[in-house]
């Protein structure tokens, strides 16, 4: 059985998001952690950067696969996980903490009601 924080909105392609005001964080989950393997590199935008909801923002590759980082929702990113670039194994060792990606001021907060919830993603993944 794979992590599911209750505190989280879940997409189908399994990037998770926290919400502080207008801001949301996001990061990938257990699940997608383990699909991938041993994570060896992570590309992600830079901070001022737009995203949009169900668009690319990134790429996480591991020993076995590359895959593309959809935004759950649109807006400026505001912080990069640093870290990552060095120690993209943090996305395996901690996803819900230490291996965020990155943080997006939110344009519509409209889009975080069309995400998943625990329990939805929950049932996706099992």
């Amino acid at each position: 059985m794979f992590e599911v924080p209750d505190d989280r909105k879940y997409l189908e392609s399994h990037e998770w998001t926290t919400t502080d005001g207008d801001t949301v964080r996001i990061g990938i989950t257990d699940f997608a952690q383990d699909e991938l393997g041993d994570v060896v590199f992570v590309e992600l935008p830079a901070e001022g950067d737009e995203v949009d909801a169900g668009e690319e923002f990134g790429v996480v590759e591991s020993i076995k696969a590359v895959s593309d980082l959809y935004s759950p929702v649109s807006g400026t990113v505001s912080a990069v996980n640093e870290d990552l670039f060095d120690a993209p194994e943090l996305v395996n060792d901690d996803p819900f903490g230490d291996g965020w990606m990155l943080e997006i001021d939110l344009s519509n907060s409209d889009e975080l009601d069309g995400l998943l919830s625990p329990e939805e993603y929950r049932e996706q993944t099992e």
